[in-house]
Formats: C-alpha cells, sequence, structure tokens
C-alpha cells in the first residue's frame, strides 16, 4: 500500500481514553477518533468503500457523475474521492444542515442542492430528490443508507481496529446512527467475537429510532439541531438484530458534552461526538460491564462553526 496516497490514510484511527471526563466511572471511556480521517469523518470510509466497489462491479467509469443524499460529511468523502479519481459530484441536502457543510462541499468542487427538512413520505424529501434526479440524468447514485458497502467497511475495518486497539476487552459499544452503517457493522463485527457485548444505539431526542430499536416501531417525530445521526425512517443498513438497547440525549446535553470534549480532552470534535459520548458514560456508570465503553467521535468542529449552539460559545 503506498502511504503517499492519501485515500490510503483512511482509517486505523486512534482509539483514546477519556481521561477527565470519564474520571471514577466503573470503566474506561474508549473513543475512536474518527474525525482525524482525511475528510474530517467517519464517513471517509463508507465512501472509498462504495467507490472501490462500484469501480470493481464496472458502475462507475472515467467522467462519470456520482450523486448522494447527504447530511455533508459522506458529501466530504466522496467529493475528495471524486476529486482524487476524476468524477463529478453532487450532493443533496437538507437545509437545515450547516453552511460550513455546504461551502466546504462547493471548494472541493461539488454541485449542492439544498431541500425542504421534508419527511420520508415527501417528495421534497432529499433522499427521493437524489434518487428522482440520479434517474433522470442516469447519474451513479451511492445510497449509503442501503448500500451494503457501508456497513460492511465497518465490520471489516472499524470493528476489526476495535479488537485489536483494545486487545479484545469490549463491554459495550455505543454509536448514533445516521446510515446505520457505523453501528451495524462495528457491532457486528465485536458480536461475533465478543458474544457479551452490548451494542447501544445513541439517539437524538426526537428521532423515532430509539423506538424503534426497542418496540420495531418507529416513535415520534420531532425536531432536533444534532446533525447527521436519527431520523423518522429506519435505514436499511440499520441492523435492528445487531442492537440491544437505546440512549435518548437532548440537543442540550450533546452540545454541552461538545464543549466539555473541547475543552478538558482537547478533541476538536462535532454535535453527534456529544451525543455518542452522553450515552456511553450513562452506560459506564451503571457498573454493569467487565470491559471498557467504546464510542465513535463522528466528525470535526470545523464544520459547525456557524451554527448557533457553538456561536453561542463564550471565552
Amino acid at each position: 500500500m503506498d502511504r503517499r496516497d492519501l485515500l490510503n490514510h483512511i482509517g486505523r484511527t486512534p482509539l483514546v481514553a477519556l481521561r477527565r471526563i470519564a474520571q471514577g466511572l466503573p470503566v474506561q471511556v474508549l473513543v475512536k477518533c474518527e474525525h482525524l480521517n482525511p475528510g474530517g469523518s467517519v464517513k471517509d470510509r463508507l465512501a472509498k468503500a462504495i467507490v472501490d466497489d462500484a469501480e470493481a462491479r464496472g458502475l462507475l467509469r472515467p467522467g462519470a457523475t456520482m450523486i448522494e443524499a447527504t447530511a455533508g460529511n459522506t458529501g466530504m468523502g466522496l467529493a475528495l474521492l471524486a476529486a482524487a479519481r476524476g468524477y463529478a459530484l453532487v450532493c443533496v441536502m437538507p437545509e437545515k444542515m450547516s453552511i460550513d457543510k455546504r461551502a466546504a462541499l462547493s471548494a472541493l468542487g461539488a454541485r449542492v442542492v439544498i431541500t425542504p427538512n421534508a419527511p420520508p413520505s415527501s417528495p421534497d424529501n432529499f433522499r427521493k430528490v437524489a434518487s428522482r434526479m440520479a434517474d433522470e440524468n442516469g447519474w451513479f447514485l451511492t445510497d449509503q443508507f442501503s448500500n451494503p458497502a457501508n456497513v460492511r467497511v465497518h465490520e471489516e475495518t472499524t470493528g476489526a481496529e476495535i479488537l485489536e486497539q483494545t486487545g479484545g476487552s469490549v463491554g459495550a459499544f455505543v454509536s448514533g446512527a445516521g446510515t446505520g452503517g457505523t453501528i451495524s457493522g462495528v457491532g457486528r463485527r465485536l458480536k461475533s467475537a465478543l458474544p457479551q457485548v452490548r451494542v447501544v444505539l445513541a439517539d437524538p431526542l426526537g428521532s423515532g429510532l430509539a423506538d424503534w430499536v426497542e418496540t420495531g416501531r418507529m416513535g415520534p417525530d420531532a425536531a432536533y439541531a444534532v446533525e447527521g445521526i436519527g431520523g423518522s425512517e429506519a435505514p436499511g443498513n440499520l441492523h435492528r438484530d445487531v442492537i440491544d438497547t437505546a440512549e435518548r440525549v437532548s440537543d442540550d446535553e450533546s452540545f454541552a458534552m461538545v464543549r466539555r470534549l473541547v475543552r478538558e480532552e482537547g478533541l476538536l470534535v462535532g454535535g453527534s461526538a456529544g451525543t455518542n459520548v452522553v450515552a456511553a458514560l450513562r452506560v459506564a456508570a451503571r457498573g454493569e460491564l467487565d470491559g471498557p465503553v467504546v464510542t465513535v467521535l463522528p466528525d470535526a468542529w470545523d464544520r459547525y462553526r456557524a451554527q448557533p449552539w457553538m456561536q453561542h460559545w463564550t471565552a
């Protein structure tokens, strides 16, 4: 493997302990620093996996156009791939997503299409718009929500890395779900090696996924500000059989934890990292586990600088 190729630096991210925030808990809380990927998020992994798979199957040819419905991070990963391999990229994003993400995608050469914050049943929903544009223009829909390469890459890489980095000792894995790829792939890999491991969904208060995990039915849908996780529809890549339980986390809890992660641990992360860590701390505090709680820091803080929750920070 050529280590001078930027794309070969996707993955193999550090796993570090929360030394201050998790001090005094019965077990350690370990965080996988996915914000340190070249494109700044965990979604670099699935972007490369989907493009590699499509190229191998002859679905992507030089000069082709890719399109994805994205909260921004998958778009960033795909933009890196598009720039490196000569593809065009169209990203369809709901209007709630940050201006910083839109600017970064445009700077990388992607065309950004903004849709209303419409529910899955609406023709204006970002996923439906992306699918329709792909059909109308003959573009390749990368389809992060259903493409099996997404779950597979987390099972083969992220999950395997966690087992190696912990020496095979994990009590629980905690993660939010946007596409479901991370929690499904990592959870499946960990459970295949450690059948007793607990897999816990960290879900924003207002998302219906926690209810779906617990009952099989989507819960009520309400507005929330954390980006990239939760939803009012279970995506195809979210495998309920892998997940044991769920923790609901409010926006206020998530954003307060991001500030703590920055100021107490030096981890420059985004809102969903706060959601994951709040849930992980709860799981660790119950004292029911024999091994550490592992979670992921999905993305970096630089794509949220213009968002109100970060604007309100003071010195």
